[in-house]
């Protein structure tokens, strides 16, 4: 093989090596189980997780005796605040990514690489009106104890209002609000969303960048 050859077949075959390696850790590192003993319990709040196929994000009630979010994220910050909303989903990913891609056709290479080795982190917030469940919003019930240490998980991401900037979303009912945090490839939108439920007592994988390593603990109806 000539040198020009053997240096194409390096340069083909490096990211090629490093795609594959990164898809079987995701693999192994998603199928080992945290909190492995929970299981679903038969009364308590009802939750949802959802997914576009890249991103995800935890679907709570509005309103319970536990928590009300309309403080937290008020329908005012919308641009339709007027809808009877029941639900909030709430998710977490990086600045730039969440701000310059309303649509994923937008995501460009330069995006994706800077949000890959640290970004900073953005709450995105999208209000619900009865979230019917299908394969891509699953629901989850968990007990009231686990619903609390949910809450208060979530609560140490939303900053004060005086200390966050809104930013608007891309349709009248989501939002954007500056949020603590990192973005990088160890730490993405769906780990975020498998370290929250982990930290509730909730059963999911111990890494997972990618959303189907989040959606695989939760079970479709």
């Amino acid at each position: 093989m000539t040198r020009p050859l053997r240096w194409l077949a390096w340069l083909l075959g490096v990211p090629l090596a490093l795609t594959i390696l990164f898809l079987l850790g995701t693999w192994i590192g998603s199928s080992i189980p945290r909190n492995g003993d929970w299981a679903e319990p038969t009364q308590g709040v009802e939750i949802l997780i959802e997914t576009n196929g890249i991103h995800t994000g935890i679907v709570m009630p509005l309103v319970t005796h536990q928590k009300d979010w309309r403080s937290a994220f008020p329908a005012a910050d919308l641009g339709n605040p007027y809808r009877p909303y029941t639900h909030v989903s709430v998710s977490w990913g990086e600045r730039e990514v969440f701000l310059n891609t309303p649509t994923w056709a937008d995501l460009t290479l330069g995006t994706a690489i800077g949000a890959a080795f640290g970004g900073d982190g953005l709450l995105h917030a999208a209000h619900y009106v009865r979230p019917a469940p299908s394969a891509d919003i699953r629901p989850l019930r968990i007990t009231e104890a686990q619903y609390a240490r949910l809450v208060a998980e979530i609560e140490q991401q939303v900053l004060p209002p005086d200390r966050r900037k809104i930013h608007a979303g891309y349709a009248p009912y989501d939002v954007f609000y500056d949020a603590p945090g990192t973005y990088h490839l160890g730490n993405t939108c769906n780990q975020w969303t498998s370290d929250t439920l982990a930290a509730a007592g909730i059963r999911t994988g111990w890494w997972t960048p990618l959303p189907g390593g989040v959606m695989k603990w939760v079970p479709q109806l």
